[in-house]
């Protein structure tokens, strides 16, 4: 819940008198968005609101009045919308939640509102349901970005205090909704520029995924406040003498790093928390001479930080010549404190400070002040032009939107010298897709900096590209491995899909001709002989491989005239008979040891295998869980299978934000018997006998094996993997600290993935 909320009383006797007080906190907090004139409105949506939901009570037992309000008080205080926003975020929830209809709220308050409560009525269940339909319900969300983004923010709104009173749901709800919050939320919160509340989802998000990591770390940040406050205030003294003696306008303050990028930080890097070191940020915001300088002015300031800091060459970030593609316009440096510690600082006009924290409703704000397209425009028309395509996959779509939400940009140039925005990774193939999906199609190579490179080639920031392209050119499957960027992806995707149309009807048309000539009628009967004899298993199959000359039909009429004696052909695990008796294939199925009814809320107990076999428990091979580790189940409804993951895997995330409904809480019990197979990479510097030292720490330390270890040296470095059972995550911590503490040594990490 926002810190401005009004308390909470356990037993609300006069739930009018305290809906009343809600609404004065909301007319307090968005007197800075709204005209007197749109107070009227307000009301009248929030008088629709408490009659509609009066008697309600949420989860956590207020009023339900309490959610509509607060989250109209982030749309206005935190987002910075007006009141037509307001009003809707009122209403967000009486056409699903109760018997008003859309036509009610066109009648009372107009077709934009009306329109605006549509949208967020369609998507108000995107997800709540299987995978499949979430992620179309997500795709017609999206839709509304170009219609009225409006939809979005105010959704965002809803998710984040939903997120801040999520303490009352239980802990499976918990994670299913903390689960699709960092993977799609707090993206979509970043790329539309809302910094500060994308901050906040993730931290929540990271409070109920992992209480005890987040409070951890929560408290290592309160007791370093005083220390870290004298080093802001050490830091900055010199730079505001500076900036006042050029009588500059300005802000600062130091912002401590977010409790998920230090989480993230230290999982990136495997350190601990205490070597973090760019735990702090400085913000310097100024109010320019004019809008003209504002440019002139960010490197002005730069100037008088590095007279006084040394910068870090590789670390000036400059967003002003060329914003992110939210809109985001700053510059940054690192440099090196009097402490001898590496601190970021932000440069920020007045103007580039307000979209930073508000976002997309900033940059409305100030888009009549420049007459060129801005990169959030231009991706808006990216994901409009994905989301219109007919023929892309619903979960392909939403898979490739996730990964082009967070990725960082480069800057290229076409040969004409026209900018062009891509995630970092981009290859020469994506880059001839942004110019036009038919040059994509067509490319055979590229040019880069006037150089000759291969299609996978990938670029870097400052690179100057021509596409060189053949009308003979063939697309090809591998090329989805060589793009990054979904129009890149879902252009390949199409072409193949249409391709394979193209041969199935080519392969068809030769089929039914061959029969005609044979004077054989294509029925049922005649693809029972023709399909096992060219081992396929469907019409298409059999269609594809004609049209594409793989399979050849000279010997069709021999087949034709076949007895066909049986024959069983496996295909992943289905069954053909090669008979002529007409009983259907069966399909081999395996019966669960256990068919009682499963409860996804009970936490799942993986106790020994020898004391028990309580259920079919898998270990996810993407991650590799052992026992100790922090793990989640998914329990899909038509197989008896738990499968387990760590709960930061990635794909873990994923599951818990499209098929949250099916996640299981799982504890582990000691294990006594069960090993478990975790890999270590080390590398150091090498000496005589460090690969002796090392497999005696191993063989020293109690119940651990080693299946495997590869060691290998160069140039005075070595480097090794390890694979080992252990019985739990505290064995394989402490070979992990023994094996870091032999000379030589300088990293050992565990990987997570194994193969085995």
């Amino acid at each position: 819940m926002s810190s401005n909320s009004p308390d909470i009383k356990t037993n609300i006797t006069d739930e009018d008198q305290y809906a009343e007080s809600l609404y004065n906190g909301l007319i307090a907090s968005c007197s800075k968005h709204v005209k007197v004139k749109d107070i009227k409105l307000i009301r009248k949506a929030f008088d629709l609101a408490k009659e509609s939901h009066k008697g309600v009570k949420r989860k956590s037992g207020e009023p339900y009045i309490l959610h509509p309000v607060e989250v109209a008080k982030i749309v206005t205080s935190e987002i910075g919308l007006g009141a037509v926003s307001i009003a809707c975020a009122l209403l967000h929830d009486v056409v699903e939640d109760t018997e008003y209809t859309l036509e009610d709220i066109k009648h009372l308050f107009g077709e934009k509102i009306a329109s605006i409560i549509d949208g967020l009525t369609k998507i108000s269940d995107v997800f709540d349901k299987h995978s499949s339909l979430q992620a179309e319900n997500f795709r017609k969300m999206l839709l509304t970005l170009s219609d009225d983004v409006r939809v979005i923010l105010i959704k965002l709104a809803d998710r984040l205090h939903n997120m801040r009173t999520l303490e009352s749901m239980p802990t499976n709800k918990q994670l299913k909704i903390a689960g699709e919050t960092i993977y799609l939320y707090a993206p979509l919160a970043h790329r539309l520029g809302l910094y500060a509340i994308k901050t906040e989802l993730e931290d929540l998000s990271l409070k109920y995924r992992h209480p005890h990591v987040f409070d951890e770390i929560a408290h290592k940040i309160a007791d370093n406040e005083k220390k870290r406050q004298q080093e802001i205030n050490r830091f900055s003294l010199p730079i505001i003498e500076k900036l006042e003696k050029n009588n500059i306008e300005f802000d600062i303050n130091g912002r401590p790093k977010s409790i998920f990028s230090i989480w993230n930080k230290m999982q990136v890097k495997n350190i601990p928390f205490e070597e973090v070191y760019d735990l702090m940020a400085i913000r310097i915001v100024f109010k320019p001479l004019n809008p003209e300088t504002e440019k002139s002015q960010c490197w002005q300031i730069y100037s008088l930080i590095t007279d006084i800091y040394t910068p870090k060459p590789d670390r000036i970030r400059d967003w002003i010549s060329s914003p992110k593609a939210n809109g985001y316009e700053a510059l940054h440096t690192t440099v090196m404190g009097p402490n001898g510690k590496w601190v970021e600082v932000q440069i920020r006009s007045q103007r580039m400070d307000e979209i930073a924290e508000r976002g997309f409703a900033a940059h409305w704000k100030y888009k009549g002040e420049k007459t060129n397209e801005s990169e959030l425009d231009k991706w808006i028309k990216k994901i409009r032009e994905m989301l219109e395509n007919p023929n892309s996959d619903a979960l392909e779509f939403l898979d490739e939107f996730k990964m082009n939400l967070f990725s960082a940009e480069i800057m290229v140039f076409t040969q004409k010298g026209d900018l062009k925005t891509l995630p970092k990774y981009s290859t020469a193939l994506d880059f001839a897709y942004e110019i036009h999906s038919e040059i994509g199609n067509k490319a055979i190579g590229a040019k880069v900096n006037h150089k000759l490179v291969p299609l996978n080639y990938i670029l870097r920031s400052g690179d100057q590209i021509e596409v060189i392209t053949s009308n003979k050119q063939k697309i090809q499957k591998e090329w989805l491995g060589h793009v990054k960027t979904a129009k890149a992806k879902t252009s390949i995707t199409d072409a193949i899909k249409a391709e394979t149309k193209d041969r199935i009807k080519k392969g068809k048309t030769i089929l039914e001709t061959k029969l005609k000539e044979l004077k054989v009628h294509p029925n049922g009967r005649v693809f029972k002989k023709i399909l096992p004899e060219f081992e396929v298993v469907s019409k298409d199959e059999l269609y594809s491989k004609i049209g594409s000359g793989i399979i050849r039909l000279d010997n069709l009429k021999k087949i034709l005239k076949k007895n066909t004696k049986n024959k069983i052909i496996r295909y992943w695990g289905l069954q053909i008979s090669k008979s002529t008796s007409s009983s259907k294939p069966k399909k081999t199925e395996i019966t669960p040891t256990h068919k009682q009814k499963f409860n996804y809320k009970d936490p799942l107990i993986i106790r020994d295998t020898s004391e028990e076999d309580n259920f079919s428990i898998e270990f996810a091979k993407c991650c590799n869980p052992i026992p100790g580790d922090v793990v989640m189940g998914y329990k899909n409804p038509d197989v008896e299978v738990v499968m387990i993951h760590k709960s930061k895997c990635p794909n873990a995330i994923k599951l818990m934000s499209s098929e949250g409904n099916f996640i299981v809480p799982v504890k582990w019990t000691s294990q006594k018997y069960l090993s478990s197979l975790a890999k270590l990479s080390l590398n150091g510097i090498d000496r005589v006998g460090v690969a002796a030292d090392i497999t005696t720490a191993i063989s020293n330390e109690l119940s651990v094996n080693i299946r495997k270890i590869f060691i290998e040296t160069h140039d005075g470095i070595f480097e090794g993997e390890i694979e080992l059972y252990v019985h739990n995550v505290n064995d394989l911590n402490n070979l992990i600290m023994n094996i870091s503490k032999i000379k030589g040594v300088d990293s050992v990490k565990r990987i997570e993935e194994i193969s085995k």
